[in-house]
């Protein structure tokens, strides 16, 4: 059994849309809970077995498996006739999960850090800056349209996640913001986002 334990509007809700890119809906349950924002406001979930009360978080049959990364990781590999990645073991999926670890273990400190106004010869030794982040994406979408080439996949789901909330930080280069808008294009991402207003209790935009 596989059971996503979900926030709406929260870095869960790419992975409600992964599983609808995926075509699993129907095979996935979708637990809303509730976990504490930013703002302050909101609690944790005493029903949420993430290790530290946040989402998304994806049980398989009793096991927890938590960041997105790793989820999807765990998802393609099971679904793998679902398209949204390279076939497990070929060097082209490889490529795909560096892009995936990339994003957890590079982009999103580098961009948490320049929110923050964080710099210290330590962090730019360990994880470069947006600016070499943005670099790669350049090179990676000049032989694109999308990060693995020809083929919209589950890397693009959350590779461009960021820039998609936070738009300020989206780089002025018309190669990432095609691509930025391309992947918020996708219905399943407006199905997603229709599905959270409901969860959430607000009217969709």
């Amino acid at each position: 059994m596989l059971t996503l334990y979900h926030s709406a509007n929260s870095r869960s809700s790419g992975m409600i849309t992964l599983i609808d890119e995926m075509g699993l809906e129907g095979q996935i349950a979708i637990h809303p809970v509730t976990i504490g924002r930013i703002d302050g406001s909101g609690m944790r979930d005493p029903a949420n077995p993430h290790p530290e009360g946040k989402v998304p978080v994806l049980v398989h049959d009793g096991e927890v498996i938590t960041e997105r990364a790793a989820i999807i990781l765990h998802l393609c590999q099971l679904f793998p006739q679902s398209g949204l990645s390279p076939v497990p073991g070929t060097p082209e999926w490889g490529r795909f999960v560096s892009w995936l670890v990339w994003y957890q273990g590079v982009l999103e400190p580098v961009l948490i850090h320049q929110a923050a106004g964080l710099t210290h010869p330590m962090l730019a030794a360990t994880f470069r800056d947006h600016a070499a982040a943005v670099l790669r994406l350049q090179q990676a979408l000049e032989a694109g349209p999308w990060l693995m080439g020809g083929a919209y996949s589950a890397a693009d789901l959350l590779v461009h996640s960021p820039y998609a909330w936070f738009a300020d930080f989206t780089p002025d280069d018309p190669l990432i913001r095609d691509w930025v808008a391309r992947c918020m294009a996708r219905p399943a991402r407006a199905r997603t986002m229709a599905r959270d207003a409901d969860w959430a209790g607000q009217p969709s935009a």
